[in-house]
């Protein structure tokens, strides 16, 4: 709903400018014309323009009055105190006072043939008759300013400097028109001058607005470039409404000594080496593809809870360089991955080892943290598997399958490599553990399991307590998320679709063969809210916090980095300009999360887990949903919260990686902690 209602809040608005500014063209030119019927036709196409402007402007307020009904006030504040009052009290001016005076004189002064003598012309050429019509447009365009350019929340000047700018424009319309009404007055024959002269006047106009929006356009380009050279660890500081934290450099630890145990012998040694590899698909269709070890994905990492695991990268050809992020495990600092934050890029011909203990059990992913966006989409990325310490079943007794979605450039989505319905074998009996990973960018994948009912055993590598039942469920699963499926395979196939159209899945059948379903309407669709038993928790919403932030994620036409472009923010800013949530270790932290924005971000906290306290307004009471990729779509907001146990300087981030690299990330910082590593132009390491 919310998402329609600010998609029509946006139609409307541009209808409006347009069809005002017709309008107000028409009022304009109204006082030319040597005959009485030629004012009195003048009118009429005024009026008609006028009525057909007010029925935008009336849709575009229903849109904000829409919102303001379904949501809270942060969704519509400034769109009621601002937007609605900028596009509609100048059309009530229009229809309560100059669109009388126009008929009252069409009705009483135009009937007779004739030439319009001053009295009739300086009647048209009044201020309060044509002022009040520019300013319908003007209000229109100024609220489509705040509608696509200015953030929310946005601050004083970014607010006031475009309403004082409209007013600005309004009163010299007025002395203008003021003007032409004395001249009119004085019996002037201007308003029969020729058409032509009328249009290079506009045209100079045209001109010398266009060159002060030039004037502005390369000063904002100029200001939105990215500094050389930029420490990670600076920034504008949030303290949540807590104690203000020291931040001195000088006598903090730097993240390159929050480490991973570095003198023990390691329980599993692993080798990556990032390269390019031209792969092919199980359609046959090719993929130039960037690696790790030659595959795509890359090897899936397994390893048992609890294990020390050395993981030694090389990079061999990736000219951008590479790193390893552990998305949704919870490892030290310095051994998270990201690029001028917890390390230096990795470039060719170099290596990088990196060391962590397995802490957590569950489905976790691995991908490269420099110039995550094209990384990413080109494959550098791979399934990473922690089993409990305590399992003791085999692989008789349970079949475990790895279902990684991507979108493969040129080529389509695949599962992993396989492009087409990939088959297995499973006995009936068998209880099947399937774990969902989407690595797509901006893609909220749906998959839908056929032929048997089954439960939602984890969400983010996090096991859930007692899951329900689910049969004919849709599953959507975010940019970066995880969803873990279980069913005890039944003796006839059962189909996991991925994607709406059934034609790429896996199929699991007792011998191995089979048809794939047709795909019936999903009967419902997954929500964690809800889901599986409540237990005992270690904080909720009742919980007396030390830190309260709140993120409000947009998106609004800007720039970044010289560059016009979607821009997404939170709290108004893009990176480098947006917080730092600042805590100190042991905190007990609570962040709303709120999206004002029409599309929708998969926010991603890194070295953290975080409980999910509600989701709009609506009590979290199934199984603990603990989260490291929230999925928040337009108009939702969530309230979270984690306790601060893991020291570093942390991204936070939209994991639709689109977002990021213009700017849509912040980071979580811990007092004491400092970075020796750094980002910008003069540096290789572009995180993203």
């Amino acid at each position: 709903m919310y998402g329609s209602l600010t998609g029509m809040e946006l139609g409307f608005t541009l209808l409006s400018v347009i069809c005002a500014w017709i309008a107000a063209n028409k009022a304009s030119n109204a006082v030319y014309g040597a005959a009485k019927a030629k004012l009195s036709r003048n009118i009429r196409g005024t009026t008609v323009w006028a009525a057909i402007a007010a029925i935008p402007a009336l849709a575009a307020i229903l849109s904000i009055a829409g919102i303001a009904a379904t949501q809270p006030p942060l969704f519509w504040k400034d769109r009621l105190l601002i937007q609605a009052p900028l596009i509609g009290f100048p059309l009530l001016v229009v229809w309560g006072y100059s669109l009388p005076n126009l008929w009252r004189l069409k009705r009483n002064s135009l009937r007779s043939p004739g030439a319009p003598d001053r009295t009739i012309r300086s009647a048209l050429a009044a201020p309060g008759v044509i002022a009040p019509f520019q300013a319908a447009a003007l209000g229109a365009a100024t609220a489509l300013y705040f509608v696509l350019v200015v953030p929310s929340p946005f601050r004083p000047l970014q607010g006031a400097l475009p309403l004082f700018l409209c007013v600005l424009a309004v009163t010299a319309l007025w002395m203008l028109h003021d003007g032409r009404w004395q001249r009119a007055l004085g019996g002037s024959t201007e308003f029969e001058r020729r058409l032509w002269r009328r249009t290079l006047a506009k045209l100079g106009v045209i001109c010398v607005a266009a060159g002060l929006a030039g004037i502005a356009v390369n000063a904002g380009m100029q200001n939105s470039r990215l500094p050389e050279h930029l420490n990670m660890a600076s920034g504008p500081m949030d303290f949540g409404g807590g104690t203000a934290l020291s931040h001195d450099v000088a006598q903090a630890v730097s993240v390159a000594m929050l480490t991973g145990p570095r003198k023990e012998q390691p329980d599993r040694r692993i080798s990556l080496t990032a390269e390019k590899k031209t792969v092919r698909l199980s359609s046959g269709k090719t993929v130039d593809a960037w690696t790790f070890n030659g595959e795509v994905p890359g090897p899936e990492m397994r390893f048992r809870q609890g294990e020390l695991v050395e993981v030694t990268l090389t990079n061999r050809d990736i000219d951008e360089g590479v790193t390893i992020h552990w998305h949704g495990l919870d490892v030290p600092n310095a051994e998270d991955g990201v690029a001028g934050a917890t390390q230096d890029a990795v470039m060719p011909g170099q290596s990088h080892v990196y060391r962590f203990r397995a802490e957590q059990a569950g489905t976790f992913w691995y991908h490269s943290h420099q110039h995550s966006q094209e990384a990413v989409s080109k494959g550098l990325f791979g399934a990473l598997i922690v089993e409990p310490a305590d399992s003791a079943k085999s692989s008789r007794q349970q079949k475990d399958f790895t279902v990684i979605s991507h979108l493969w450039d040129d080529s389509g989505f695949a599962i992993g490599a396989n492009d087409g319905v990939w088959r297995e074998t499973v006995a009936p009996g068998t209880q099947v553990r399937l774990r969902l990973i989407n690595t797509d960018d901006w893609v909220r994948q749906t998959y839908r399991l056929s032929g048997t009912p089954f439960r939602v055993a984890a969400i983010d590598g996090t096991e859930l307590t007692e899951p329900g039942e689910l049969r004919d469920a849709e599953l959507r699963l975010t940019t970066g998320g995880r969803y873990d499926v279980t069913f005890e395979m039944p003796d006839r196939p059962v189909y996991l679709s991925v994607g709406r159209d059934g034609k790429l899945g896996l199929l699991i059948s007792p011998d191995g063969k089979g048809d794939v379903p047709a795909l019936e309407k999903a009967s419902s669709v997954f929500d964690p809210t809800h889901y599986g038993k409540r237990t005992e928790a270690p904080f909720g919403p009742d919980s007396e916090f030390d830190r309260h932030f709140t993120m409000v994620l947009d998106n609004k036409l800007g720039f970044y980095d010289g560059s016009w472009n979607f821009v997404y923010t939170m709290n108004g800013k893009v990176f480098p300009n947006t917080p730092m949530f600042m805590v100190r270790e042991g905190d007990l932290v609570k962040v709303t999360i709120v999206n004002r924005g029409s599309v929708d971000h998969p926010m991603h906290l890194h070295g953290h887990h975080a409980l999910v306290l509600s989701r709009n307004g609506e009590t979290a009471d199934g199984s603990l949903w603990w989260s490291d990729t929230l999925d928040v779509q337009p108009g939702e907001s969530y309230e979270i919260a984690f306790r601060a146990d893991n020291p570093g300087l942390w991204m936070d981030h939209c994991h639709n990686l689109t977002h990021a690299a213009v700017g849509m990330t912040m980071h979580l910082m811990y007092e004491g902690v400092s970075t020796p590593y750094a980002v910008g132009s003069e540096t290789a390491n572009r995180p993203e």
